[in-house]
């Protein structure tokens, strides 16, 4: 019986006809990852410098020279995700799946509160956000479950059942905290490996509605969440409440022009737009460098999810295939959904931007998957290498 030709294993033969050497294709996918970094320090440095005087450090620099250690720590992760076999992954997912578990579940149980969401584990110096790594968790367990069960995904159930138990697992606890943007990238992510997967179009359909059914409903259960959605709809949005933070990363966007005011002359920074530094970062970005910069920031994105789709469609098998297009549809929908709330495309859901909002635990866990999607690029290589002699 002929094999199904499905648009994954055309746009794969596709991709495999002309094949870069594994270098090329290495720095393609570095380039616009280090430019981001770049970006985010300079932004970082604008953006933050008023919120250290103000918070009452003596050093305005403070939270850019702690960036600086975590964009130093994060390369080493993306060297080490770079040097494990991914295959390994396939081996250790349930392990994985199980220290993400419990690291949500420590954060619920001693984690810090801050703005009333419980979402980190305060360590002395060190404070650990246990959601960022479980986005790699959710990641490497369906892909291995997809690809370990690739026979039998004709049937429902084999295809509802891996994506349901990941969400209550991870989303469970996420929701507890309560941290929807998470749950819904998950989510998200999910659907994604499941359509790279074997699995019949009309069950990943039902499982798409059913679950946008059960987020939606998510979406309105809080009266905080059904306050955003609320305000995200309106017409007339009350900028001095629940629309403030919306409408004054439109005003920085709008002050930024075609090519901004200039590097570190934001205004916005001033205490006027909250979370400068880290959830809207982007908005003192399109302020200080404009319509110019802000599409310079979405091109290195495209570029970054462009070239990880290459490298899921040529990796030598299954898990790899599943497990490269996961992570690059993690970075990539990431960016998508901090840059729609700031610009007010979509509701604003506290989500970091990848590799250049502040924080430690999301530049480590997202260099690492980095890392990772190296490591399938060169091994796939490799392997090709290898069938050629």
């Amino acid at each position: 019986m002929a094999s199904r030709v499905t648009p994954i294993s055309q746009a794969r033969s596709f991709a495999t006809r002309r094949e870069p050497r594994s270098g090329r294709i290495t720095v393609l996918l570095l380039l616009p990852v280090v430019i981001l970094l770049i970006i985010g320090l300079g932004a970082l440095l604008s953006a933050s410098s008023v919120l250290a005087i103000r918070e009452g450090y003596d050093d305005n620099l403070y939270y850019f020279k702690r960036q600086m250690l975590f964009a130093g720590v994060g390369l080493v992760c993306l060297v080490i995700g770079s040097r494990i076999p991914y295959a390994f992954y396939r081996r250790a997912a349930i392990p994985i799946m199980g220290l993400a578990f419990i690291g949500l579940v420590a954060t619920l149980a001693i984690g810090e509160v801050r703005g009333g969401a419980q979402r980190w584990i305060v360590l002395g110096p060190v404070t650990i956000q246990a959601s960022e790594f479980a986005k790699f968790a959710a990641i490497v367990v369906l892909a291995m479950v997809l690809a370990r069960k690739e026979a039998y995904l004709k049937t429902f159930g084999h295809v509802f059942a891996p994506v349901a138990a990941i969400l209550i697992l991870l989303g469970g606890p996420l929701m507890k905290q309560p941290d929807f943007g998470t749950t819904a990238l998950i989510a998200a992510t999910s659907l994604t490996i499941l359509f790279a997967s074997t699995a019949k179009f009309r069950h990943i359909t039902a499982v798409a509605l059913a679950g946008s059914a059960f987020g939606a409903l998510l979406a309105v259960a809080a009266p905080y969440r059904l306050q955003r959605v609320t305000s995200f709809f309106s017409a007339n949005p009350d900028v001095t409440g629940d629309g403030y933070h919306a409408h004054q990363s439109l005003v920085a966007l709008g002050t930024g022009g075609w090519f901004g005011v200039g590097l570190g002359a934001s205004r916005a920074r001033w205490s006027f737009l909250p979370n400068a530094h880290s959830d809207f970062i982007f908005a003192i970005i399109g302020e200080e460098t404009g319509l110019a910069g802000s599409f310079a920031v979405l091109a290195l994105f495209i570029v970054l999810a462009a070239v990880g789709t290459t490298i899921a469609l040529r990796a030598a098998d299954q898990f790899g295939r599943l497990l490269a297009i996961g992570l690059v549809s993690w970075l990539t929908y990431q960016a998508l959904v901090n840059i729609g709330g700031v610009v007010r495309v979509l509701p604003i859901t506290g989500v970091p931007l990848p590799f250049i909002s502040a924080g430690g635990s999301a530049m480590m866990a997202n260099l690492f998957a980095v890392g990772v999607l190296i490591n399938v690029a060169r091994s796939s290589a490799r392997s090709r290498e290898a069938g050629r002699t």
